[in-house]
């Protein structure tokens, strides 16, 4: 089987991700469309917002109206691009927390900035669990059935996306995989690497918290 071109991918990753491809084009569009004395910095955050919030409602949409026996046909169609998703919303993540890092050494803590501040690190801090937690859900229904890959204690026949967050949502706030089992190598792999990026983000949001409250304590 001839391997896909650069450009096929592309091309298969915005069929199968709608919601994925109009978050980018809503964010493309936010950083033109914003005032052209707007700093890059500036202009960047505002962007990964509009872009990164569009696509969470998007995928949480998805989360409520899908059922189980939904999930797997989810799976089939986007499993090619998966990886390339999440490695660039991990990628994404890291550089608007960076990115805040830089904004706020450079400016005043403003209402402004404070606003931005909590609304980049709540985007960044929710995207990826949710990402994972779609992740997670795609590779246990594209596996064997008879050997499920996650093991959840009341053993639910076909786990729903809500199944999936709650293991995700633990390993990102208590960096623990709490009561859920699991049985496959590649999927220890991803929650040691979720594991690893949730630890960084909350060291970053406990002193961003911390550099904010005493910039506008002392301000």
């Amino acid at each position: 089987m001839r391997k896909a071109s650069f450009s096929q991918r592309v091309r298969a990753l915005i069929g199968a991700r709608p919601r994925l491809s109009l978050a980018l084009a809503l964010g493309t569009a936010a950083w033109f469309l914003l005032p052209i004395d707007t700093s890059l910095l500036l202009r960047a955050l505002l962007a990964w917002n509009v872009t990164a919030w569009t696509y969470l409602i998007g995928l949480w949409l998805i989360v409520f109206s899908t059922r189980p026996h939904h999930i797997r046909r989810h799976a089939v169609r986007e499993d090619e691009s998966a990886a390339l998703v999440l490695a660039l919303v991990c990628a994404g993540s890291l550089m608007s927390v960076a990115a805040i890092v830089i904004e706020l050494a450079l400016a005043n803590h403003g209402a402004w900035h404070v606003a931005l501040t909590v609304a980049t690190l709540l985007s960044a801090w929710l995207l990826l669990p949710t990402c994972f937690a779609v992740h997670y859900a795609h590779l246990f229904y594209l596996a064997d059935p008879a050997k499920p890959i996650l093991q959840f204690p009341d053993e639910p026949a076909e786990p729903d996306y809500w199944d999936f967050l709650y293991f995700s949502f633990t390993i990102a706030a208590t960096n623990q995989t709490a009561d859920v089992g699991i049985a496959s190598a590649r999927v220890r792999r991803l929650v040691l690497l979720q594991g690893m990026l949730s630890f960084v983000f909350n060291l970053f949001i406990l002193g961003l918290t911390v550099n904010l409250a005493a910039g506008l304590l002392g301000g």
